[in-house]
């Protein structure tokens, strides 16, 4: 049991993780939620947004059964129950983190009464409790099935070194669980959030000319839950996965015995991400603010702390542990290329970029659209090149197991990158609650510049999720290669040139897809907000309350009927590659859809960010500010980027990710059918 002891600290790290988590829950919720208005409006978007995930969950388990039965049958059973175990932790982790973050909100508007510097005490550390439960559940979790499925091997197999090689085969079907409802979450999550945003904006701010988040809109209560199962629930799920894969793919590869079996490697991957949850709590208390200083530093300084721990704790681990300085070279490679792709996604979703945008609305929103669409092509150059050259510098330093480790190195500090995501739905609802419950101009204006610079911590969480997809999908493609006995793809050969063009076009189809699921479902909810304000009469003059229950239950529905097809064919598109064409056309499809999937992902959440931020420039009495002609010329764009950002983007990278880990889990499968089919010609 000496080779073990990784995995027991890891286990411990994450009970400590999760002990924090309760901790800062418990202070959170002893604040004071305000007046009785204030907790029944909170109290709508946390029965809303509950009652979304509940439903959601319910869909998504019919898929994971499925999924369950044919590993459990035709792949193996301890994989199949890793399977089930990782969807489980995952779904854990988006309960608990949505539970707090919806009832921070009201909270954090209250505080906001008081003072912005309260405000932000309260809304940051609600979105620390996703980040942490993110990592601390996932770390836990896995360190979990991995150890048990040890001790089964193990009585089947005395040999210990076999029984962990044995294991870490297996344990790739947690990180598939755990991709597999990230999927469904985020396309979920994405669909129902800006199909809610789009219906409120366009009757509300564009034709009936209210403000955002006015309470006679009817979908108001709508938006205010998608802020929630978008941005919180699913991005947790988004960045699990990515953790998850990240880990699961470095143990795999040392774990193969090509150039030799490594089991000091495969700990390696545990502690490096134990050490990233002591790293990321500790950079929570860097996030300090008083009434003079920007709170964007005071989170950067944050992210920058994390960063900077996790780096001095990974050369102790590689050097003094593992005794080779060239895997610190990896890891640190990965987190710079982290930290590139967020402050990248930041610059060109703030400042400068964000006033080219909204200077080009003085002319309509065609010059918007334009705009947008081209910063966010632009800021593809900077994080691709990151990553390539982390790449390089991974793979030169440690080999293919450096890749991994790269990846490793840039999820390690998750809880901070969720945390600093997760605080800004909490902001926008609070902004939200000021609005309906009334609470004055000072409060609605503390609370929107919160959420403004949520938009751009939102746009660095979704560009941490993109980046590490690229490391993370390579890690696992290699994995996947080791695996299939794949060693080398040959690019003259016309099987793998067909699968490079396949996989090409699936970023693409799969963005078509959610992006129409979303103009769909919004215009059922632009069709319900026009009725509402047709027959209740005294709606619109405010002596009258909308059904807002009705738009919730219209985007739950639509949302989830939306989101199957998109994570059905996920699953289904790898699997009919590899049977029908082979193992070497799959992997040409893995790297064509890497190739295309990364950067078009980039230019979608970056544009999106942008767009928003726009809007909101003018908003704060820029040219002409709120209800001028260039508003809402910026209201049509942001209108457009919605899905971009909220939508297809971000689950483009679970998508890839997922292609990746279904092919390394099911080549034992593939290869079978494959011959069969071979063998009929």
């Amino acid at each position: 049991m000496t080779n073990l002891y990784p995995i027991f600290i890891s286990m411990g790290i994450g009970v400590l993780g999760i002990i924090f988590v309760w901790i800062l829950a418990k202070r959170i919720l002893s604040k004071d939620p305000g007046t009785e208005k204030m907790i029944q409006i909170s109290n709508a978007v946390h029965e809303g947004a509950m009652a979304f995930l509940f439903r959601e969950y319910k869909s998504i388990a019919i898929v994971v059964v499925i999924v369950f039965v044919i590993l459990f049958f035709f792949v193996d059973k301890k994989t199949a129950f890793a399977f089930v175990f990782g969807a489980l932790c995952s779904v854990s982790a988006g309960y608990i983190g949505m539970s707090i973050a919806t009832r921070s909100n009201c909270r954090t508007a209250q505080a906001a009464s008081r003072s912005y510097n309260e405000a932000i005490g309260v809304a940051f550390p609600g979105g620390a409790v996703m980040g942490t439960s993110v990592v601390s559940i996932g770390l836990l979790g896995l360190s979990l099935a991995f150890l048990t499925i040890i001790l089964i091997e193990k009585r089947l197999q005395p040999d210990q070194t076999t029984a962990i090689v044995e294991a870490v085969r297996m344990i790739a079907g947690f990180s598939m669980g755990a991709s597999l409802v990230a999927l469904f979450g985020r396309v979920g999550g994405g669909i129902y959030t800006k199909a809610a945003d789009v219906g409120a904006d366009l009757v509300g701010k564009v034709e009936k000319g209210i403000p955002e988040d006015d309470p006679r809109n009817p979908a108001v209560i709508a938006d205010n839950v998608g802020d929630n199962v978008g941005d919180v629930a699913g991005m947790g799920a988004d960045l699990f996965e990515s953790y998850i894969g990240a880990i699961v793919s470095g143990m795999v590869i040392a774990a193969a015995p090509n150039p030799r079996i490594d089991i000091k490697g495969v700990m390696l991957c545990l502690l490096i991400s134990a050490w990233g949850i002591v790293s990321s709590t500790i950079g929570i208390f860097f996030v300090r603010t008083d009434e003079k200083s920007d709170p964007q530093k005071a989170l950067n300084k944050g992210m920058t702390a994390s960063a900077v721990l996790l780096a001095i704790g990974a050369f102790v681990l590689t050097v003094s542990w593992y005794g080779n300085i060239q895997f610190f070279w990896a890891v640190l490679s990965g987190l710079i290329a982290g930290m590139i792709v967020g402050y990248v996604a930041q610059y060109y979703t703030s400042g400068k970029a964000v006033a080219t945008i909204a200077n080009s609305s003085k002319t309509g929103p065609a010059t918007v659209i334009i705009q947008g669409t081209a910063i966010g092509m632009k800021s593809t150059a900077l994080p691709i090149i990151g990553i390539a050259i982390a790449t390089i510098v991974s793979y030169k330093t440690a080999g293919i197991f450096g890749v991994a480790l790269s990846a490793i190195g840039m999820l390690s500090i998750t809880g901070m990158t969720v945390a600093v995501d997760a605080y800004g739905p909490i902001a926008d609802n609070a902004a939200g609650i000021a609005e309906m419950a009334g609470m004055g101009p000072e409060v609605r204006k503390r609370a929107e510049k919160l959420d403004a610079i949520g938009n751009t911590t939102a746009a660095i969480g979704k560009g941490f999720a993109i980046g590490s997809a690229a490391l993370t999908a390579l890690a696992l493609f290699v994995a996947y290669g080791q695996s299939a006995r794949l060693d080398i793809l040959n690019a003259m050969d016309s099987r793998v040139v067909a699968g490079l063009f396949i996989g090409g076009i699936v970023p693409f189809l799969f963005c078509a897809m959610a992006m129409q699921a979303v103009g769909r479902a919004a215009f059922s909810i632009v069709e319900e907000v026009r009725r509402q304000f047709r027959e209740i009469k005294g709606l619109m003059e405010g002596k009258a309350m909308p059904d807002s229950s009705k738009c919730v239950d219209i985007t739950t529905k639509n949302a989830l009927k939306e989101m199957m097809l998109p994570g059905i064919m996920s699953v289904l598109f790898p699997l009919a590659i590899g049977i029908i064409l082979g193992i070497e056309a799959l992997g040409g499809f893995l790297v064509g859809s890497l190739i295309t999937g990364v950067p078009l992902a980039v230019m979608l959440a970056n544009s999106g960010g942008a767009w928003d931020n726009a809007k909101k420039y003018i908003e704060e009495g820029n040219l002409g500010g709120k209800g001028s002609d260039a508003h809402k010329a910026s209201v049509v764009g942001d209108t457009v980027g919605d899905p971009y950002k909220d939508t297809a983007g971000p689950s483009l990278n679970i998508l890839l990710k997922l292609m990746a880990v279904v092919s390394l889990v099911f080549v034992p499968l593939i290869l079978r059918l494959h011959g069969l089919l071979m063998s009929l010609f």
